[in-house]
């Protein structure tokens, strides 16, 4: 039998999954890795953690398959961040991420400098999410760092050079960098100028099937892969989970909830949002489109109240092989919606859809004396998907269908969460029968490179499944609809609070 891989280069960690002839899931293998904040709202990761995650995940899906019989490789990661590469191909400094802060400087040169002109080509607006910024944050705080630059590639990319010793990536992910031309599906030489970025260190683009190299014969024999085996330029994560997810047509939308929240729709056309708070991207299906919303600490909200929680309050109570979020969800379905008038804002790294703001900052709002863990988990995960609501209402706001959603990530994993979504985005939630969307994605790209599928929406439909629809259940919505409105309204009371917070911590 031959098998199909897909590598997800994730935040936490990194995912090696295996699919077969028929798009099926077979086996899965992980490696983990750390994330430092050396400083507040930044976010960096040591690239080479990548490349021995993904080693370690190779392996382990070695001891579940004959990995022999891989015929293909798919890629996708995280996306925006930056990985910095020197003459001799050694990485410079620690990669820059996708929710890193440090550059709303940079990000307001960009606009003095390009201004309309960057919306009209990239169709986005200077953000300090995007690789651009980073860039020039390297030339002006680390300019002995940016003269040794020779290449930048994003996260994925990174690992795809060494895998196969090629610069390259994908469309999808390139239209998150800023300096691409998103309706002509190119770099453009206009915003690389702008910026005074050199055009060579950029990697080659190519739609998300394309085959942009081969498995070298030292990786392959470390690995225990076929040498030449062929990797598909892939596409950023959100991309490509919207394929592993069908996200390949008008009216289906996906929500993840990974370390961000995002939402996805699909499109065949790219539109510059009037009020620049949607992103217009390229898809990883040749010749398609997306918008994206996207929360920064979707998951990171979650992550965080379990350390607080079950870590630090509870300690040993906690059952051993017990699985922390399982047991944050039982206790959030014993508060009742709304959580008794306790509102989340889960800006712990600032906010992008649909705020465009760097010093936003989380916060419970509401908090009382009757208040229980119980009602902390459940305003944790109401917050978030309020979040998740915000970019919904701009997509709706497009004139783009949304007939149903797609659950992914850890969102979809429980029942209750999947049926607070529904209520809460106003919008039937479904779920897939495989849960590894960004990974799954990229292996079905993988069939598709080395022609086990004639393209991706045949991939698509030989392979995703959808299950347990469940629709909005009207009171509940209704009740929402006012948490909600006071969710919207916090923001604007907080903003200039969470401004000088931040500006102060910035003193220390």
């Amino acid at each position: 039998m031959a098998y199909y891989i897909g590598i997800d280069v994730g935040t936490q960690s990194s995912r090696v999954v295996a699919v077969d002839d028929t798009g099926s899931l077979v086996a899965t293998g992980d490696g983990a890795h750390t994330m430092q904040t050396p400083r507040p709202g930044w976010s960096e990761q040591d690239p080479n953690e990548w490349w021995l995650a993904v080693r370690t995940a190779a392996r382990e899906l070695a001891t579940r398959i004959d990995i022999g019989e891989v015929r293909g490789i798919g890629m996708t990661g995280q996306m925006h961040g930056s990985v910095f590469l020197d003459e001799q191909d050694q990485v410079i400094r620690p990669a820059l991420l996708w929710n890193d802060q440090r550059t709303a400087a940079q990000s307001d040169w960009m606009t003095a400098v390009a201004g309309e002109e960057l919306l009209r080509i990239a169709l986005n607006p200077a953000i300090t999410g995007f690789q651009a910024p980073k860039i020039i944050w390297l030339r002006d705080e680390e300019p002995d760092h940016f003269a040794r630059i020779r290449s930048v590639l994003l996260p994925k990319d990174y690992v795809r050079f060494r895998l196969t010793g090629e610069r390259a990536t994908d469309v999808a992910d390139a239209s998150g960098t800023l300096l691409f031309d998103v309706a002509r599906r190119r770099w453009s030489k206009e915003l690389l100028s702008a910026f005074e970025i050199p055009a060579e260190w950029m990697p080659a683009a190519f739609e998300g099937p394309d085959d942009t190299g081969r498995i070298s014969p030292a990786v392959a024999a470390d690995l225990g892969l076929p040498a030449g085996i062929p990797v598909a330029a892939g596409g950023g994560d959100n991309s490509a989970a919207a394929i592993g997810t069908g996200i390949v047509l008008p009216g289906v939308v996906s929500s993840s909830v990974g370390s961000s929240g995002v939402v996805f729709a699909y499109s065949e056309h790219p539109t510059p949002p009037p009020d620049r708070r949607r992103h217009p991207l390229c898809h990883s299906v040749p010749g398609a489109y997306h918008y994206l919303g996207v929360s920064l600490a979707a998951g990171l909200s979650l992550r965080g109240l379990r350390e607080i929680l079950l870590d630090d309050v509870f300690g040993a109570a906690v059952p051993a092989g017990a699985d922390a979020y399982d047991l944050l969800t039982a206790r959030a379905t014993t508060a009742p919606p709304g959580a008794e008038g306790l509102v989340f804002l889960p800006y712990l790294t600032g906010e992008r859809t649909p705020h465009m703001d760097p010093a936003a900052r989380g916060a419970f709002v509401g908090l009382t004396s009757r208040h229980t863990p119980a009602h902390l988990a459940r305003a944790v995960m109401e917050g978030v998907t309020f979040a998740l609501r915000d970019s919904l209402t701009l997509m709706r706001d497009l004139g783009l269908p949304v007939e149903r959603v797609i659950a992914t990530g850890g969102g979809a994993r429980s029942p209750m969460w999947r049926q607070m979504q529904a209520d809460i985005l106003g919008a039937p939630v479904w779920r897939t029968a495989a849960e590894e969307g960004p990974a799954h994605g990229a292996a079905l790209l993988g069939g598709v490179v080395a022609g086990a599928f004639k393209g991706v929406t045949e991939a698509v439909e030989a392979s995703v499944q959808m299950l347990d629809p469940l629709d909005p259940r009207t009171e509940r919505s209704a009740r929402y609809d006012h948490y909600f409105a006071i969710y919207r309204d916090l923001y604007g009371s907080l903003r200039q609070a969470g401004r000088r917070l931040t500006e102060l911590a910035e003193a220390l």
